[in-house]
């Protein structure tokens, strides 16, 4: 029986060969775009749970109550690991690791500037599951100056040879290789090239707790409760480490210091949290977001039902070239039964057809998915054994469900009627609402995502075309001018004698970067002083006094501050965020002190108008500008065009001081624009697969209009007959799915408004959504709807009357 089912299939394939492949290879591309999406989804909810029980690992975070607002940190102070597990026995182990800034690493004449660095603690490999291929885990990091590298590290510096036991120089200081790692799991929530040991650092360091710097994580005992140690910080740790050393740094009293209990909240992160759940501007890499899983999700699920949807469709428009086949066989004896499942047979064989090219599919487009979602997604997910289960599960699934109409219909035909000629259906075939509703469905779905592709894309140039309060034109960014060490200020001076550069300044922070940002909790002192506490974070630059000018940043009240002056060592330039937030919002902040300890007290001598020194997704912070020389880099203000030769010259003066380390630059409009490189990545993926979902559903429209069109054949040659032109016909033809259209944009409106809306919210800086996109999201839908329409009708308009009447 199968095999005569095989047989009839094949031969219904071959008779139709136009119409079967429109219709599997519709399906074998949302199968493939599903199957991208899924692997994609997959990815991202895999993140961090490779460790050894992952479930129990948590990181601990701060929260703190401010006047603003609440502040959240995910990085804690160098004690807080110690104390915690000398705390609480259900604290089975802690690790930390902190960041090393970007260094020049030398071996036997090699010499490469590395960012990817850290600092862990002994354990650190060992709690996160990373094994080494050469070296002892437990003890490969006990040593100070010890540092454990990649493997593809290991080949950049060492070749073939081995690593363990070499020495590096980083920086000037020798560092033992005790271990080498194939590399972090591409699924973690950070990454690194080179892990040094910590013990030569915190030994020496303060062990403080109130500030931040050290990502801290713990493992808790199979059965511990998060939520019932979380709650146990307040009494055991803020009131017993945090509340002394706040009230010696701020010069308060305990009682006063002693209101952090409720405003200083340590809180635990489970692990496989972080990469979705976690957005703050100190993490150590850029993570996912959990609403864009979401939205990916559905798309999959949407896409896959327009194929299913197209599928339907399709196989009821060729139908009508099946129901002689169907006469006879009922006249035969034939069951209903029988030719359902012969036709669901069709359609699961069908389906099995789509799925292996929409593996072929995949396996070609993989790598250009791989390039535009910054994955590293191998064939061999989509052919283990696991995913070859689920793909012939879905084969089944998506057959009967796709081809149960289909069946019901042509098992339906009525034996006299398609034996005399006719068609096999009613009259009320042809205004069958589950067909228009599958339209109107599928277009509802297109309208709405080629909305929300535009509501993407405006909210991107509306970020990175926000004035941002200072100009990031024409702006060079010098890099690793600490090198110069003391030659700074002359390489400076060289500079400003060029007669291209306008302005220069020496700075800790470049504004885009994410870099160089310090932090520390302020207060007012006037609100200490009567007995108020109006403690705050804000974020600390450490500049010169050609870093507003050179960046043209605005000041709205007082003045900057300039070294030379009487007393500006301790001047201090702050935002209108910091003055808002510290509560001087009614009063003039000139000549008012900011306490950061009792040893730091800062006189406020000029307030700049806000600008984004992050990226503008987050809301501005407030921020202090200190006179110091933490010196990161030094940016230039240009006004050639010629920029080419002007490089040639600051690499002239530069080598002229024989620093240690070449000449590296950046621009800082290019800074900022890759603050949003993840963004766009998720904005290309978006509408690549929004315009499969449009292309699926045209096809869908494509086979309703042919079957249609079939069923009214003869109307169409009666009215050629008595003089119907071949513009009224197409557009009788076209009006009644045209309709469809117009209802399905309508329906699509409202939805899509309030999902963007709830989308938009979570930007600090965004765009009102704009009557004038939907209506033209309206006008391509229907656009391209008329196109795939006229098609048909236009064919149908020209086909010979003589044909479709003969045998009446």
């Amino acid at each position: 029986m199968l095999k005569n089912y095989i047989k009839t299939a094949w031969r219904s394939l071959k008779r139709n060969k136009i119409f079967s492949f429109i219709n599997v290879f519709g399906l074998s591309v949302g199968l493939a775009c599903c199957m991208l999406i899924t692997a994609y989804v997959y990815s991202e909810l895999s993140y961090d749970r490779y460790p050894q029980d992952s479930g129990q690992i948590y990181r601990v975070g701060i929260k703190t109550i401010e006047n603003a607002g609440t502040s959240e940190y995910p990085n804690v102070d160098v004690a807080v690991a110690k104390g915690i597990k000398d705390q609480y026995p259900q604290v089975s182990d802690v690790t930390r690791l902190t960041g090393r800034k970007p260094s020049f690493i030398e071996y036997n004449g090699k010499k490469f500037k590395e960012e990817h660095l850290f600092m862990v603690d002994v354990n650190f490999l060992q709690l996160f599951s990373i094994s080494l291929i050469d070296g002892e885990s437990k003890t490969c990091l006990k040593d100070p100056n010890s540092t454990v590298i990649t493997a593809a590290f290991a080949k950049k510096y060492f070749g073939n040879a081995p690593a363990v036991g070499q020495s590096l120089l980083v920086d000037g200081e020798p560092y033992k290789v005790t271990g080498v790692i194939e590399k972090v799991p591409d699924n973690s929530h950070f990454h690194g090239d080179a892990f040094f040991s910590m013990n030569n650092y915190v030994r020496t360091a303060q062990q403080t707790w109130s500030n931040i710097g050290y990502f801290t994580y713990i493992k808790l005992n199979k059965n511990a409760d998060p939520k019932k140690l979380e709650s146990a910080f307040p009494n055991d740790l803020v009131k017993k480490f945090v509340v002394p050393e706040i009230a010696h740094d701020m010069n308060v009293s305990v009682a006063e210091a002693s209101k952090s209990v409720n405003t200083f909240l340590f809180y635990l992160q489970p692990l496989t949290d972080i990469h979705l759940h976690s957005a703050t501007k100190y993490e150590l890499e850029a993570n996912g977001d959990i609403h864009y899983v979401y939205i990916f999700g559905v798309l999959a699920i949407f896409i896959l039902m327009l194929a299913c949807i197209n599928f339907t469709n399709l196989s009821t428009a060729s139908s009508a070239k099946r129901s002689k086949e169907v006469g006879i066989r009922k006249v035969l004896g034939s069951e209903k039964s029988g030719l359902i499942s012969q036709f669901l047979t069709e359609s699961v064989l069908l389906t099995l057809g789509a799925m292996v090219l929409a593996i072929v599919l995949v396996y070609l487009l993989l790598p250009v998915f791989n390039d535009l979602s910054r994955k590293h997604i191998d064939i061999s997910f989509f052919v283990s054994f696991q995913a070859i289960v689920t793909e012939v599960l879905l084969v089944f699934v998506v057959g009967v469900i796709a081809g149960i109409y289909p069946a019901f219909v042509l098992s339906g035909f009525q034996i006299i009627a398609v034996l005399k000629g006719g068609s096999g259906t009613t009259k009320q075939a042809s205004k069958n609402y589950l067909r228009s509703g599958l339209i109107v469905f599928q277009f509802a779905v297109s309208t709405a995502l080629i909305i929300a592709t535009f509501v993407v894309y405006q909210q991107l140039h509306y970020m990175q075309n926000k004035k941002l309060g200072y100009d990031k034109g024409q702006v060079l960014v010098i890099n690793e001018t600490y090198s110069l060490r003391n030659n700074i200020d002359a390489f400076k001076q060289e500079l400003l004698r060029n007669p291209q550069v306008i302005n220069a300044t020496i700075s800790s922070s470049v504004p885009g970067s994410g870099g160089g940002i310090d932090g520390t909790q302020i207060d007012a002192k006037e609100f200490n002083d009567k007995g108020g506490h109006a403690e705050i974070h804000t974020d600390i630059f450490h500049v010169d006094e050609h870093y507003i000018p050179t960046l043209g940043i605005q000041i709205v009240k007082g003045r900057n501050f300039y070294p030379s002056y009487p007393g500006d060592s301790m001047a201090v330039v702050v935002n209108e965020a910091l003055v808002r937030d510290l509560g001087w919002g009614k009063s003039d902040p000139i000549g008012k002190t900011i306490v950061r300890s009792a040893r730091a007290q800062y006189t406020v001598v000029g307030v700049v108008k806000d600008f984004h020194y992050v990226s503008t997704k987050q809301k501005i912070a407030p921020l202090m500008l200190l006179p110091g020389h933490s010196i990161s880099s030094i940016m230039v203000k240009v006004k050639t065009k010629d920029i080419k030769n002007l490089i040639a010259d600051m690499r002239t003066q530069w080598d002229s001081f024989k620093t240690d380390l070449p000449f590296s630059y950046s621009f800082l409009d290019e800074k900022f624009a890759s603050l949003y490189s993840s963004e766009q990545q998720t904005g290309k993926i978006f509408t690549v697969f929004a315009v499969v979902a449009l292309i699926i559903a045209s096809l869908g429209l494509f086979g309703l209009a042919a079957f249609m069109i079939r069923l009214r054949v003869k109307e169409i040659g009666i009215r050629k007959v008595l003089g119907a032109s071949t513009g009224s016909i197409t557009t009788l033809l076209s009006k009644e799915f045209l309709k469809l259209i117009v209802i399905a944009s309508l329906i699509s409106f409202p939805i899509t408004w309030y999902a963007m809306s709830k989308w938009l919210q979570d930007f600090a800086y965004r765009i009102s959504i704009q009557w004038w996109v939907f209506l033209l999201a309206g006008c391509i839908a229907l656009l391209v709807a008329a196109i795939t329409i006229s098609f048909q009708s236009v064919k149908a308009a020209l086909a010979n009357p003589v044909k479709s009447l003969r045998n009446e």
